[in-house]
């Protein structure tokens, strides 16, 4: 849809650089609450309608002033795409030592396997808690906080004398590396808005849809010069050398007044009043199920190529590294060249019915509607179905964003755990036929493909948004 002149230039500019700005602006369409004020606030001030006129500017924030963070451009895609991709480098950096761990400890492959739950539940959880801590004291303290424990636990973690001590020390890994995750994600809230931020969130990919490609191989070279522990050695250095630079170049973007007091009381209240807010969980619940839907390609992908369609390890990497390679272009699409022509609704439509074309075809496949499949069109399915998730993932993560000005970490705590929370309980349904079809992967993708259309459809409502005002700007 056409935009107005005044519409488009709101949609690139937060609240918080607005705050910075030497002259007045008018309200954000994107915050839920201007519309109840007779003159247009921003969501920051709300003493401002008892103000005539601003008459200065406020003096920059010691700690740094948003603006500052937003000129440092590239430096800052590379801080927060760094903070985005230590979690699934702890995750997949250690996948090929798993074998090793198993001789070492003395223990059963099966309890091995907790070492990786654990870390995921870790991550899941820790979102809950480092979110409505960084809306309560800023961005900057629960991050450097959150990455110190990281590097503690995973130094422990290199150390464990048993299994029992190495579960321990990894879920406390995965509750610190969620503060990367979740503050990463508000800091975009607070820097950008409209189209801006999904923008953003699309380069993110091109560094977070890297990760996973690039950690297996980078352990599987670790393992070639020193055993397990050395995975976890590695993995130190990271989180010192990233704690470093967020330490030196990440500014604090969320200023004091814009700061929400109250203890767990009130991060509940938060999270019940976004849960409250139907456009807001819609957008949760479509990206939660999308990423299902990807988390359930994860978990098969290997049995399926490898076991079903007898492709070698070598060709099962090569797939799996295409498949990523298309998700980080279709995000890079989405952000150079469809953001700011075409609305994120219509984008995050075309996104999940792709997913839904793409699921389909492949439990057509499997199910041997068009006789025996082999693997090159099984594989081709999985690379359109990966490759719609770039426009799928960023955009429903911007949408829900832009209606949260006021509680951007409480917002991304909730995004984050519901995405690994419903990829947890779908993927382990893929293996629920047993070895022998690759069909529960296809039902289990086709399921939560057509799940985040009907949340999609059912609570966003994208025709009747655009009054509302959140979305306007991306109109």
């Amino acid at each position: 849809m056409p935009e107005s002149g005044p519409t488009r230039t709101q949609g690139h500019i937060s609240p918080a650089a607005q705050a910075a700005a030497p002259a007045p602006a008018p309200a954000l369409p994107s915050a839920p609450t201007a519309a109840s004020a007779p003159t247009p606030a921003l969501p920051s001030a709300p003493t401002a309608a008892s103000a005539p006129t601003p008459v200065s500017a406020p003096a920059p924030s010691p700690v740094g002033p948003p603006a500052a963070a937003r000129r440092a451009g590239l430096l800052v895609t590379l801080v927060l795409g760094g903070l985005t991709a230590l979690p699934p480098l702890s995750m997949d950096m250690y996948l090929p030592a798993l074998p090793q761990v198993t001789g070492a400890l003395h223990a059963p492959a099966a309890t091995v396997q907790l070492t990786l739950t654990a870390c995921l539940a870790g991550m899941a959880l820790g979102q809950l808690v480092v979110g409505p801590m960084s809306d309560r004291w800023g961005r900057r303290r629960p991050l450097l906080a959150g990455m110190l424990v990281y590097i503690v636990a995973t130094a422990v973690c290199a150390l464990a004398p048993t299994i029992e001590l190495l579960i321990a020390f990894r879920l406390l890994q995965g509750l610190a590396g969620a503060a990367g995750i979740v503050i990463a994600r508000a800091v975009v809230r607070d820097l950008y808005d409209g189209v801006e931020m999904a923008r953003f969130f699309s380069t993110l990919m091109l560094i977070s849809g890297a990760a996973p490609i690039v950690a297996p191989l980078v352990g599987g070279q670790i393992l070639q010069v020193t055993d397990w522990r050395g995975v976890f050695h590695v993995l130190t250095v990271v989180g010192v050398l990233l704690t470093l630079v967020v330490w030196r170049w990440l500014h604090e973007t969320l200023p004091p007044e814009r700061r929400h007091g109250g203890g767990v009381g009130t991060a509940l209240r938060t999270m019940r009043g976004l849960l409250a807010d139907r456009v807001f969980t819609g957008y949760m619940l479509a990206g939660s199920l999308a990423f299902a839907a990807l988390f359930a390609y994860i978990a098969a992908s290997p049995f399926v190529v490898q076991e079903i369609y007898g492709a070698s390890p070598q060709t099962f990497s090569l797939l799996f590294g295409l498949n990523s390679i298309g998700l980080v272009a279709v995000g890079q699409i989405n952000g150079k060249v469809l953001v700011g022509r075409v609305s994120l609704d219509k984008a995050l439509g075309l996104g999940l019915a792709v997913i839904a074309v793409a699921a389909l075809a492949l439990l057509l496949l499997t199910t041997g509607v068009f006789g025996e499949a082999g693997l090159v069109p099984v594989a081709a399915g999985l690379f359109v179905l990966m490759s719609a998730m770039g426009l799928a993932m960023p955009n429903t993560n911007a949408q829900a964003l832009m209606r949260t000005p006021h509680a951007a970490g409480s917002a991304s705590a909730l995004l984050g755990t519901s995405s690994f929370l419903i990829g947890a309980v779908a993927s382990p349904l893929v293996g629920i036929a047993g070895e022998a079809t690759a069909v529960p992967m296809a039902v289990v993708q086709l399921v939560c493909a057509l799940g985040a259309i009907a949340c999609f459809l059912g609570l966003c409502r994208p025709w009747r948004t655009a009054p509302e005002g959140a979305h306007a700007s991306a109109r």
